[in-house]
């Protein structure tokens, strides 16, 4: 039979189920209700996305480019997020629009065979995506209770109960979790620019765009590190099915109002996520790159320095702290994300508990191994690694994703308008010039 939930002509007949079909239009939307409620309603899956923007694979990048130019990347921070607020408004326009998440689109528009290898290249994703997870949470934990990484790296393992009994609760109740985590980093980080009193001045001036960022290579090298990290490939598949769990009306002036509310929701979540990154890289700056410890470049480093260079005791913790609900928030979008394009793809239909254990163990494995051959540097470099990885994939899901929104035949009255076809193209470009570049020059 013909895809349900569809008002556009442009695809193959199929046969498969709503995405996340357990949850689909699970959450009530008020009808006639005023601007706030309707908004509320809407309110979740926005946050859910933007953890992937300010997981433990972007620190490292935030770090370092604090630490060596001060102030002077933070537009870097800006554009890449105003990149990932556009890809994240076309996701959630193509899955409100046609009822299809990106993964279903890519098995709906693509040969079985093409379908098969996009499906085996969304998995290496996630498969790093989980990686960074498991190492941030584990250094997390070394940091603020002294286990060595390879304890660490096995308690990670402990949260597949944990998400077996919340994703029993109902949708919203993960929307919180994850909603509460995110505002427990910016108390953290809130916290973390007060004490080191950054120069409003040079903050607001590195805002600003500046040639050197080009003309310098080692700035340029962090730069493209900051743009490749950010710009996560499983948050396109994932934020294409959450927003559809919201039961508002699939016609056209319902799926208009849907797309509207969840862009604001979408939008509003990421300059969260922007200002935690920012805040990285600005407490990165104020610490260590005016006091002359501008080799800090990992994680690690950054917590030892703090409480001695800023003079308290609790800016380590704090820090510590909000690595560790960081990487723990990546783990709940990270299962979802896994469900998403196995289902998508191929349709093959397990239960979430058994595909979040097998993901885990598959990034536990080289974690484990590495931690206890290499130790803490070892597991740094796989945390680079990873974002490598990432950066590699990416265009596998940007390329879809643009591609589908700008096509009138699929998308119909929601088709991308021309500035917005040309920006996208324009962005989709950028990203994957840069992370070609990154990714040579990390082999070579």
């Amino acid at each position: 039979m013909e895809v349900k939930d569809t008002s556009t002509k442009g695809w193959r007949q199929d046969n498969s189920a709503n995405s996340l079909a357990e949850v689909h239009a699970s959450v009530r939307v008020p009808r006639n209700a005023g601007f706030f409620r309707t908004l509320m309603a809407y309110a979740g899956p926005g946050m859910m996305v933007a953890v992937g923007y300010m997981d433990p694979g972007n620190w490292a990048t935030d770090i370092a480019g604090g630490a060596q130019f001060g102030y002077k990347l933070l537009s870097v921070v800006l554009i890449s997020n105003l990149f990932a607020i556009l890809l994240q408004h076309l996701s959630l326009k193509l899955g409100i629009a046609t009822g299809r998440d990106l993964a279903q689109a890519c098995r709906d528009h693509f040969s079985r065979p093409v379908a098969v290898v996009l499906w085996l290249l969304a998995e290496v994703a996630i498969a790093a995506t989980d990686l960074a997870e498991v190492i941030g949470s584990a250094i997390a934990l070394n940091l603020l209770f002294g286990l060595p990484l390879t304890v660490g790296i096995l308690i990670t393992a402990l949260d597949v109960l944990l998400l077996l009994f919340l994703q029993n609760k109902g949708f919203q109740v993960l929307e919180r979790i994850v909603a509460s985590l995110i505002f427990l980093i910016v108390a953290c980080f809130g916290y973390e620019l007060f004490v080191s009193q950054p120069d409003i001045a040079d903050v607001v001036g590195g805002l600003l765009p500046r040639a050197e960022i080009v003309s310098n290579p080692a700035m340029l090298y962090i730069a493209i590190g900051i743009l490749g990290a950010t710009v996560m490939p499983h948050n396109l598949y994932l934020h294409s099915s959450i927003v559809q769990t919201r039961d508002f009306d699939r016609n056209e002036a319902g799926r208009r109002s849907a797309i509207k509310f969840a862009t604001i929701d979408s939008t509003v979540s990421l300059f969260l996520a922007f200002f935690i990154n920012a805040a990285i890289l600005i407490l990165s700056a104020a610490a260590f790159h005016f006091s002359g410890n501008q080799q800090v470049a990992d994680i690690t480093d950054a917590h030892r320095l703090l409480d001695p260079i800023l003079g308290v005791k609790l800016a380590g913790i704090l820090f510590a702290v909000a690595l560790l609900a960081s990487g723990q928030n990546s783990t709940l979008t990270g299962t979802l994300a896994g469900q998403i394009v196995m289902e998508g793809f191929i349709n093959l239909r397990i239960k979430p508990w058994l595909r979040r254990l097998v993901t885990r163990l598959v990034a536990i494995v080289p974690a484990l191994v590495v931690a206890i051959l290499y130790g803490e540097k070892g597991a740094s470099d796989l945390l680079i690694l990873s974002q490598v990885i990432l950066s590699l994939q990416l265009s596998f899901a940007v390329v879809p994703l643009v591609s589908f929104t700008s096509n009138k035949l699929k998308m119909g009255a929601f088709v991308n308008p021309g500035w917005v076809r040309i920006l996208s193209w324009a962005v989709a470009v950028i990203i994957i010039t840069l992370n070609a570049y990154l990714l040579w020059d990390t082999i070579t």
